[in-house]
């Protein structure tokens, strides 16, 4: 389930359409949903809070004025886990020498 400060992305009709900020979850009087307060990272940024069920929450395909849509969890990658997924050859600098310095000149 996602928790407050996650990142989410969020699918409309299986197509992803926006990130957001899972800024506030807190349960609603009905058992098992939840008001989830979202910052979707849009230029300007947009607060939001959806009703959710906890399902929903987690990834579940949900409706929302007949559309569907669904929320994914952005997971985080470490710097060390980029650098281990790419070969020893993919890297592009080579340790103990240094980069070269390409100026920009206009034509």
């Amino acid at each position: 389930m996602a928790i407050e400060g996650n990142v989410v992305l969020i699918y409309h009709q299986e197509h992803p359409t926006v990130f957001a900020r899972v800024e506030h979850i807190e349960p609603d009087m009905k058992k098992d949903w939840y008001h989830v307060t979202l910052l979707l990272l849009t230029i300007p940024t947009q607060t939001v809070t959806w009703i959710l069920r906890d399902k929903y929450i987690d990834g579940e395909v949900f409706t929302m004025g007949g559309k569907e849509m669904r929320l994914e969890e952005v997971k985080k990658v470490t710097i060390r886990e980029v650098e281990q997924s790419q070969g020893p050859n993919q890297k592009k600098n080579t340790p103990g020498k240094p980069a070269a310095v390409i100026p920009f000149k206009k034509p």
